[in-house]
């Protein structure tokens, strides 16, 4: 049977990107992304909107790129793939998350949240922000067996 894992997400950041480092200098960023969703009840013809909170983490130079200009708040799309990690804690007990392991992202426009709108205090955009929207693609995305987990800082 074949495989296919792929995820695309377009939504805002909820959290500043927390980027760290390897023991062996890798670079990795996590963040959290808000991805909305309207529908509209059949019955009531009202629309609701429906929020899905998802955990990301982006790899090497793409992570140090996506860190350097995101902001919590501000709006972008993201393809990458699902990964399930399971762990013990100190207490004995089986914990699991399922997050997006990010390939490739495309900076959107200004975004309205707490560290959006376009650029820093007062509206200015600085130099390094007055770029066009780029896209971070990294030649070779690190597997999950190409890690060890205990590497990991946090």
């Amino acid at each position: 049977m074949a495989n296919f894992n792929k995820v695309l997400l377009m939504g805002n950041l909820t959290r500043d990107p927390e980027l760290r480092y390897t023991q062996s200098g890798l670079a990795l960023v996590k963040f959290g992304m808000a991805v909305n969703r309207r529908r509209r009840n059949r019955d009531t013809k009202e629309t609701t909107e429906e929020t899905c909170f998802v955990d990301v983490t982006g790899w090497g130079a793409q992570a140090e790129t996506f860190n350097q200009y995101m902001k919590k708040g501000r709006p972008v799309f993201i393809e990458g793939r699902l990964q399930f990690s399971t762990w013990e804690t100190k207490e004995g007990q089986k914990r699991s998350k399922l997050e997006v392991v990010m390939e490739n992202f495309q900076f959107l426009g200004a975004g309205g949240g707490g560290g959006g709108g376009g650029g820093p205090e007062g509206g200015q955009r600085q130099e390094s922000e007055a770029r066009p929207a780029q896209a971070g693609k990294v030649s070779e995305s690190p597997r999950s067996e190409d890690y060890d987990f205990e590497d990991i800082p946090f």
